[in-house]
């Protein structure tokens, strides 16, 4: 039996006959607001879910496919993303501060305005990602795939840039300070533009 309610505590999905991950997937079209908070959910299949404002903090989610999901101003902090499937997610200003990320898929993925403080992205994939304006200060993005990414005015001080590939990405007015750049790949990157 499965209830799911709302960060409202309203009653949005009773089904008597489904557990929660079955719930989830039959109904993803209308999670927004859905209260998760800490719920297992290793290998669901969100993609394409609505999940705007939800409350998903502490909750598991690796190796879940959330492709082309709306994730817009969700609460993800200390969630567990490692090899999850965010290719084309919006998680424009996601709270993600703390979260595991690690080898997560977030290709062309829209994190502007994302909170992602001291998050571990150690080895995600975020080609072609929208990070303006992200707050990425004291991150773990080491071995991370950043070609061609928007990092406009993103704040990436204090964070782990080490052995990443920034090829092509536009780091205008990007904040560096004490962050670690050692081994990066700045192919095609004017470090002219980059905020002092």
């Amino acid at each position: 039996m499965t209830k799911i309610y709302n960060i409202n505590k309203e009653l949005i999905i009773d089904e008597p006959n489904l557990d929660l991950k079955e719930a989830l997937e039959k109904h993803k079209a209308n999670l927004i607001c859905a209260d998760l908070i800490c719920a297992d959910l290793q290998n669901v299949n969100l993609s394409g879910a609505d999940l705007r404002d939800a409350d998903l903090s502490g909750v598991d989610l690796s190796g879940a496919n959330l492709e082309k999901a709306n994730l817009e101003k969700v609460n993800l902090r200390y969630a567990n993303l490692n090899k999850a499937n965010l290719n084309k997610a919006n998680l424009e200003r996601a709270n993600l501060s703390g979260a595991y990320l690690i080898c997560t898929d977030l290709s062309n993925a829209d994190l502007s305005g994302a909170d992602l403080k001291g998050s571990d992205l150690v080895c995600a994939d975020l080609p072609g990602a929208n990070l303006r304006e992200a707050n990425l200060q004291k991150t773990n993005l080491g071995w991370c795939n950043l070609r061609y990414a928007d990092l406009r005015k993103a704040d990436l001080s204090g964070a782990d840039i080490s052995y990443v590939y920034l090829e092509g990405a536009d780091l205008s007015g990007v904040n560096l300070s004490n962050a670690d750049l050692s081994k990066a790949d700045l192919s095609g990157v004017d470090l002219n533009i980059i905020k002092n």
